[in-house]
């Protein structure tokens, strides 16, 4: 059996689900990419080949077992893109929550079924049609939960909408001793430095303490203030749109005082070593062409608490 046990986003990591480029089905048609990012790229003719894509996360994996982490990988399904874990499952606490994905990619979680038979039944939960959740959107920090989601009435209409309304009270619902704090992300299915696809994509709590952050990323002032005085001012790492556009939010924490992130973030990496952190660099860029990163391609199952 796997014991699952997710508090925050920084503890030592001790088993992870990471997702896989093989066989990940080439270049799709427009009307099959899911975010104005890939669509940008498979217009300019730059979209990610499938080997320097598994390049880059055969690289992620030797760093997971340079620090001695159990490495899960779904099963590889023909001509699928299965790089991003997050979005199909998250865990929290010791629970193990299956999103409710875009109806095409429903198959990416059978890829991963093999790893939730060894999980306690009682601790998997699939959510009802109409709560939507994607694990993006989903931060962990003590007794908080951070949960990205977009309030407007057009939600329907914005494929880069993935946790709604619903989402967010089940979460209140399920886990009533945690504090639940959702925020309005900025959405846009045609411009990605307009769009904060996931809650990681604008903020995500590193090191002891510490966090990135993407002021714009959110619609409402309040709820960026809130975190600012969580954090403090002086804790944070604010990005600018540019930054925000190439993912720099999105790195991974395998412990507080480890960080993966991709080697051309160089004012990022600096600052994090400036906090004390070891920074494992690797190239993850192509992978980002298709507006996901470290986190994203990520399903933490354990990670170890005093």
């Amino acid at each position: 059996m796997i014991g699952l046990d997710i508090r925050d986003e920084t503890a030592p990591l001790e088993a992870v689900v990471l997702g896989t480029a093989e066989s990940s089905g080439g270049v799709p048609k427009l009307h099959e990419a899911y975010d104005p990012k890939s669509i940008e790229h498979i217009n300019a003719g730059t979209y990610p080949k499938e080997q320097d894509m598994i390049r880059e996360m055969d690289a992620f994996c030797k760093v997971f077992e340079k620090y001695g982490v159990k490495v899960y990988r779904p099963e590889v399904l023909k001509d699928c893109n299965q790089i991003f874990t997050r979005d199909i499952a998250f865990v929290v606490d010791d629970y193990l929550i299956k999103s409710n994905i875009l109806p095409k990619r429903e198959k990416e979680l059978e890829a991963i079924d093999y790893v939730v038979r060894q999980v306690n039944p009682d601790k998997v939960v699939r959510l009802q049609e109409d709560v939507h959740i994607e694990g993006g959107d989903v931060m962990l920090w003590g007794d908080y939960i951070f949960v990205g989601t977009y309030r407007g009435a057009d939600y329907p209409d914005f494929i880069t909408a993935r946790t709604n309304e619903a989402g967010v009270r089940f979460l209140e619902s399920f886990f009533p001793q945690k504090k639940v704090i959702a925020f309005n992300l900025r959405k846009s299915n045609t411009n990605a430095k307009d769009n904060a696809l996931h809650l990681d994509c604008c903020f995500q709590p590193v090191g002891r303490g510490n966090a990135i952050i993407h002021r714009e990323g959110f619609l409402e002032e309040s709820e960026y203030q809130f975190l600012v005085e969580l954090f403090g001012e002086q804790n944070l790492f604010h990005i600018d749109k540019e930054e925000m556009y190439f993912m720099n939010s999105n790195v991974f924490s395998i412990s507080p005082d480890v960080v993966v992130s991709e080697r051309g973030f160089t004012r990022l990496n600096q600052w994090l070593r400036a906090q004390g952190m070891t920074v494992e660099e690797i190239p993850y860029a192509e992978i980002a062409k298709q507006e996901g990163l470290l986190r994203c391609s990520t399903l933490p199952l354990k990670r170890t608490y005093a």
